[in-house]
C-alpha cells in the first residue's frame, strides 16, 4: 500500500488511528489523537475510508501468513497421570536374598544380611545422587530381622524418612523411603 505523509490512518491490531508524519523505508511514524508519535512498519497500518480494506490489507501478504502469525500453537500434553499413581514409589528394590544372588549356597545368614544392607544403603544411596525422592525396600515379613536393620541404616541419613509402604500393594513386608532434595544426606 502506498502511504504518504499526512493520510490518515488505523493501526491493525490494536485501537489506535493518527496522521502519517514521517516515512523511513517500511517504517512509518504517526502521531496518535492524543499527540504521541508512534512507529509501524507499513504492513500494520491501512488508510482510513479506504473502501477495499480487505484487499489493500492482503496485497502485499498472503492470508496463510497472516493466519499464522495470530494462530497460537497449543503445548503438547503429556499423558496423564492418575492422581493415585502420581503419588506411587519411582524405585522398588526387593531384598529378597534370591533376588540378589544366584545360589545362596555356602552363604552364612550373616553374609545374606550384609549383602541385603549394603543393596539397600547402595540403592538409597543412588536414588540420593539421581535426585529420586521416593524408594520402596521389600524386605518381607520373616522374624523381623532385616526391617530393624533398615531402619537403622535409614535413621543414620538427615535427609531421609521412612515409614510403612501401601499396605494394599507390599503387605507388612516394605518400608517406603522419601528423600528430601534441599538437605545435605550427613550420615
Amino acid at each position: 500500500m502506498n502511504f504518504k505523509k499526512g493520510d490518515k490512518i488505523f493501526v491493525l491490531d490494536e485501537d489506535l488511528s493518527g496522521t502519517i508524519i514521517k516515512i523511513v523505508g517500511n517504517t512509518i511514524t504517526i502521531e496518535d489523537v492524543d499527540g504521541f508519535e508512534l512507529q509501524f512498519e507499513a504492513s500494520e497500518i491501512v488508510k482510513q475510508g479506504n473502501s477495499d480494506l480487505k484487499k489493500d490489507i492482503f496485497s502485499n501478504q498472503s492470508i496463510e501468513r497472516v493466519i499464522s502469525e495470530k494462530s497460537v500453537e497449543k503445548r503438547k500434553q503429556g499423558p496423564k497421570v492418575k492422581a493415585k499413581e502420581r503419588y506411587q514409589p519411582t524405585i522398588e528394590v526387593d531384598l529378597h536374598i534370591h533376588q540378589l544372588v544366584k545360589s545362596e549356597r555356602g552363604m552364612s545368614s550373616h553374609d545374606k544380611k550384609n549383602l541385603q544392607l549394603d543393596t539397600a544403603r547402595h540403592k538409597l544411596e543412588f536414588a540420593m545422587k539421581k535426585k529420586i525422592q521416593k524408594v520402596v525396600f521389600i524386605h518381607g515379613v520373616g522374624e523381623g530381622t532385616l526391617k530393624l536393620e533398615l531402619e537403622y541404616l535409614f535413621g543414620r541419613y538427615n535427609n531421609v524418612k521412612f515409614y510403612a509402604a501401601d499396605y494394599k500393594k507390599y503387605g507388612l513386608g516394605a518400608t517406603e523411603v522419601y528423600i528430601f532434595q534441599n538437605v545435605d544426606p550427613d550420615i
